[in-house]
């Protein structure tokens, strides 16, 4: 689960630290991105809202909008050259390359797609994978606060409180029994990108009683040959 704490280290931080976390089959890779790369993300975003090309019907989301953005963007300069790569390398570096990953000579890593997700109240995604072999979720904007969200009504007394408003893997463990990791969905989250296997089930619980929107980044990465 996202520490809050360890969020402001990363924030405090000049420099891109990714921090590999162990689920129980497999790995992810998460870190606060600089401050100059989500400028830039937000200028595409912008851009993109002028003329937006709809993606609600290639995705499983019950979501408000989903728009495409473009992968050759001069915004995504940097993020291309030097923070996919990051995540990537640090990826298969502690836990090797996804079941699928088979790169020949001259193939390299591709933005196979990338879009927006503005999320507003009662809206979610249900559990879904991806296409690709590595996909990454960023947050820009995060509306509500956990802490307060598990304090509403419908969620005060439950036993899995830590579902509302938040995103979340789900797995099997060594039992065949259905597990969750969720990471909080907090103000400090904003920035935040977790890069995952593709194939791995995640999902979005909504979020009640505000009406600002959430709106995060997804994308898929494959291998495409030159």
């Amino acid at each position: 689960m996202l520490q809050l704490q360890q969020v402001q280290l990363l924030l405090d931080s000049t420099e891109l630290q990714l921090i590999p976390r162990q689920l129980p089959n497999l790995g992810v890779v998460e870190g606060m991105l600089p401050k100059d790369i989500m400028d830039n993300i937000w200028k595409l975003v912008k851009e993109a809202k002028k003329k937006p090309d709809n993606m609600k019907s290639e995705l499983a989301g019950n979501i408000n909008s989903s728009i495409r953005l473009d992968t050759q963007s001069p915004f995504l300069a940097d993020f291309m050259q030097d923070i996919l790569p990051a995540f990537i390398n640090n990826h298969i570096q502690s836990y090797g390359a996804p079941w699928r990953a088979t790169m020949q000579k001259d193939d390299r890593w591709n933005l196979e797609s990338f879009w927006v997700n503005f999320q507003k109240k009662h809206e979610f995604n249900p559990p879904h994978d991806h296409g690709g072999l590595f996909s990454f979720v960023i947050w820009l904007q995060i509306p509500t606060s956990y802490q307060e969200q598990k304090k509403l009504p419908i969620a005060v007394d439950s036993n899995a409180d830590n579902h509302i408003s938040n995103f979340a893997f789900t797995y099997t463990d060594i039992l065949g029994k259905i597990k969750t990791f969720a990471y909080n969905m907090e103000k400090e989250a904003e920035g935040y990108m977790v890069m995952f296997p593709s194939q791995l089930l995640h999902q979005v619980f909504p979020f009640y009683e505000n009406k600002g929107e959430r709106i995060s980044i997804s994308g898929n990465i494959d291998i495409k040959g030159v």
